[in-house]
């Protein structure tokens, strides 16, 4: 668009337009020449992509639909559009239907999981199509699989038969044994057409030999794909239920396509598998619909809200076209909605999951559903208090009752992730942005004091991950729940999960040593969406751009603290310190390493910068990550030891001072007692980015990815997104040995309530004995009045006095272990299946799954 300023003479504006117009014109009348003229086939097509170009736009918005009024239906009319541009379909659209190769390459994914997993398929699978035009999306999938060695049988579905004879040509330039089929996709019925085979495996097929032939015992489609085809059906809701007809109990459905939604519409609905990206605004919702509509693609929202009713979702993921303006689309892999057993067909199967689940998350006693009642009875005969529930277990059983499908982590392959609604305030505030890409709390003093072992049950708050993963290498309790608010942090542990169980040690290397992997995205869809939330799935292909950047940037300058860490960088290079840094980074001994200090720290721990920057509330809250309470207690720390107390002084007038004293004391003693090169890979990382082969977390040797790559690595983990009080809440009472809850207590000011209630959880939560672990920034903190109060003994086993270092990290003042050493009355339960009586007022509520049909 040409840019002309507000106050120009109004004769320039329609020279704009006539100008604008005039190209137009000329564009539309190159076309018409180009298509209607008499030139021949083969010196059209030696006008090569323009060529293309042309007969694919005249074919979409100039050429009239001269069959559709005749009365021979869908198919005349898609005939009246495809036939003009079958020949250049494939060559036009690779840029338009954008995400084939996605929802394939996922697809692929789940299928090689689940012959890893159960040790292939009872016989091959059987693929379909629907609105396969081409075959375009068969000959891609060889990418990802052997397609005639993997499937049994393949179909293409499509009513076009323009678009059926470029596929049959297509599958003979192949060899191909492929079976095209130019009918209704409503109609298409398996037994009908299941006579076609793909002949003996060959070597590399993972079937063996007595599984390439005969009858499947069990009618059924394996995998049921369609590409850019649900939006060109007018009768959608009888294609889609025709689908779920012919899917196999196991099956599995993949869809691309075209969208506009507003976020509005997905409110409530817990069953979506996350709504990352999926608003599209007003303007664009009008826009696109209003464009697409003219070659007869509905993009209106009930289609995929159907489908997604229909199945239980597996992954989703919405994207834009940017190349081509942004046109929204989305992908879908979803499943037949009632779980099934892949090795059983006990009817109590789906009943039995959804409680062993709920078991896990709340370190409830597992009651199978047949002795469940009778196990209730003798309950409430003791006058047990009422029953834990998770809140996978709440919605199983809300969703369940309105005939919906479960929420999409039931559908997994893992249950690590515990369901949460993605869509409340707590957890949409953080706008999509984990705070930390790595763990500022040092594990080796964790394993000292806590020394956890086989049969612990441990909670710690998730923060990057790294020292769950250390916890699990070095103690391997029985259970542990990670927790946080942020659904960003916990993304982060997925994915590190998932690359232990899916990667190479060399490839985890790239990811989490130096943080960079140009090839992420690739891999993230080929090997780690199968051992993947739906919504951490989701949300690394948005970010893949965190490790493929080109900028020079990776994982650890990603983040809410990545602001003080570039910050600092930035400091050097303009002061021409980076060469120094460097020298440090690389120092071999503390002597060495002390000369070179100083150069930085007149930089580094200049006053006039803490003053200016460091010290400000901004720099402490977004680069920092320190919340304005913990702010407090270093300042009221640093005005008790410099005997101001009396004094008049107010926490205000010695702000930055005190954050200036407290990085003195966290620094100085660290380069003097630590060799950042070889045992400090905190602040290693932070100097230059990347961990080095020989100074980085545990998990991330060789040794420690042999542990971790193993099957039963993570059955013990459960991964919660919400508050800390709300997840403690809902563990059984007296189940948990060890609670490591960092500095969590800090957030929390004396005038609140919060940490009384939080500490009061923990009480009931833990086992006589139990410990919690906990850092702070005061060296005493006011809130250990309260654990003494409720129940714990308290022993401050860590001090950073100035001069001294607390561990490798130094960034806390003081560490304590509070020890259970009393009970606290029962509190008053609340029967959380209460909550249902407020769903459906008027309606029939069920308070147990087994009363429900799934």
């Amino acid at each position: 668009m040409a840019l002309v300023p507000f106050d120009s003479p109004l004769h320039h504006d329609h020279v704009q337009i006539l100008l604008a117009a005039s190209a137009m014109l000329l564009l539309v009348v190159g076309v018409l020449a180009l298509a209607l003229s008499e030139v021949k086939k083969p010196s059209l097509d030696a006008l090569g992509p323009l060529a293309n170009f042309c007969r694919f736009f005249y074919a979409s918005f100039l050429k009239p639909h001269t069959r559709d009024s005749t009365g021979s239906g869908q198919q005349a009319a898609l005939e009246s559009f495809y036939e003009a541009q079958a020949g250049v379909y494939d060559s036009t659209r690779k840029r338009l239907l954008r995400g084939r190769e996605d929802m394939l390459g996922l697809v692929a994914a789940q299928l090689k999981h689940k012959v890893e997993k159960e040790g292939g398929f009872r016989t091959k699978p059987i693929w379909v199509d629907i609105g396969g035009g081409t075959g375009y999306n068969i000959e891609a999938m060889q990418t990802y699989l052997d397609v005639p060695t993997f499937f049994s049988r393949v179909y293409l579905v499509d009513l076009s038969p323009s678009l059926c004879e470029v596929a049959r040509k297509r599958f003979e330039r192949l060899g191909w044994e492929v079976k095209i089929i130019c009918q209704d996709a409503r109609t298409f019925r398996l037994e009908e057409h299941d006579d076609a085979s793909l002949g003996p495996p060959s070597i590399n097929s993972p079937w063996t030999d007595h599984d390439s032939g005969g009858p499947r015992a069990e009618k059924g489609v394996d995998l049921i794909t369609m590409s850019y085809s649900l939006s060109m059906i007018p009768d959608y809701y009888s294609v889609v239920d025709s689908i779920s007809s012919l899917l196999d109990s196991g099956g599995l459905i993949g869809v691309v396509d075209f969208y506009v939604q507003s976020i509005v519409e997905t409110s409530g609905r817990n069953y979506t598998g996350g709504v990352f990206n999926r608003h599209v605004n007003w303007l664009g919702r009008v826009f696109w619909r209003a464009w697409f509509d003219v070659d007869r693609v509905g993009l209106e929202g009930a289609r995929r809200d159907y489908l997604e009713y229909r199945f239980g979702t597996l992954k989703t993921a919405d994207e834009r076209n940017y190349l081509l303006g942004g046109i929204p689309y989305y992908i879908f892999l979803g499943t037949q909605r009632r779980l099934v057993s892949p090795t059983t067909s006990s009817a109590d199967y789906a009943q039995d999951f959804i409680e062993r689940l709920d078991a896990s998350c709340t370190e409830s006693p597992y009651l199978s559903p047949r002795q469940h009642r009778a196990d209730m009875v003798r309950a409430v005969e003791k006058a047990t208090p009422v029953e834990l529930r998770s809140k996978a277990y709440e919605s199983a059983v809300i969703n369940l009752s309105s005939n919906l499908p479960l929420p999409s982590t039931f559908y997994q392959n893992d249950q690590r992730r515990i369901y949460y609604n993605d869509q409340l305030s707590k957890h949409t505030q953080f706008h999509n942005e984990y705070i930390y890409a790595f763990t500022w709390e040092d594990p080796r003093v964790d394993h000292r004091l806590l020394r956890i072992g086989n049969d612990d049950v441990v909670l710690c708050i998730t923060s990057a991950g790294d020292n769950v993963l250390d916890y699990l290498l070095h103690g391997n309790p029985r259970r542990i729940h990670a927790v946080d608010l942020n659904p960003n942090q916990n993304h982060l542990l997925e994915l590190k999960v998932a690359a232990f169980q899916s990667l190479s040690y060399a490839e985890v290397w790239k990811l989490f040593g130096e943080g960079k992997y140009p090839a992420f995205r690739d891999v993230l869809i080929s090997k780690l969406s199968p051992r993947m939330s739906s919504q951490a799935c989701q949300y690394w292909l948005n970010h893949a751009n965190v490790f493929t950047a080109h900028n020079g940037h990776g994982l650890y300058e990603t983040g809410g603290s990545r602001h003080a860490i570039k910050l600092v960088r930035w400091l050097f290079r303009l002061l021409g310190l980076s060469a120094e840094v460097q020298r440090l980074c690389k120092a071999k001994t503390l002597n060495e390493q002390r000369e070179i200090w100083p150069k930085i720290r007149r930089v580094l721990m200049s006053r006039a910068l803490h003053w200016t920057v460091i010290g400000t509330e901004w720099f402490a809250w977004r680069a920092a990550g320190v919340p304005p309470a913990q702010r407090r207690m270093i300042q009221e720390d640093f005005v008790e030891q410099e005997g101001l107390a009396h004094s008049g002084v107010q926490r205000s007038d010695v702000r930055g001072q005190a954050m200036w004293e407290y990085m003195v004391n966290t620094l100085d003693p660290v380069v003097h007692d630590t060799l950042i090169s070889e045992d400090n890979y905190f602040y290693l990382l932070c100097l230059q980015g990347k961990y080095s082969r020989r100074c980085h977390p545990g998990y991330l040797t060789a040794k420690a990815h042999t542990k971790l790559s193993r099957s039963e690595a993570f059955e013990g983990l459960r991964i919660h997104t919400d508050d800390l009080n709300e997840v403690i809440a809902r563990i059984a009472p007296g189940t948990l040995t060890i609670a490591v809850i960092m500095d969590s207590m800090d957030w929390f000011g004396p005038a609140g309530d919060e940490a009384a209630t939080q500490v009061q959880a923990l009480n009931y939560a833990l086992r006589f004995g139990g410990r919690v672990l906990l850092r702070s920034a005061g060296l005493k903190p006011w809130y250990m009045a309260l654990f003494e109060q409720y129940g714990f003994s308290t022993r401050r086993v860590g001090a950073r006095l100035p001069g001294t270092s607390i561990d490798r990290v130094n960034m806390y003042a003081s560490t304590w272990i509070c020890t259970k050493s009393g009970d606290l009355a029962e509190p008053k339960s609340v029967n959380p299946m209460d909550l249902l009586e407020r769903v459906r007022p008027g309606s029939t509520v069920f308070s147990t799954v087994e009363q429900l049909e799934i």
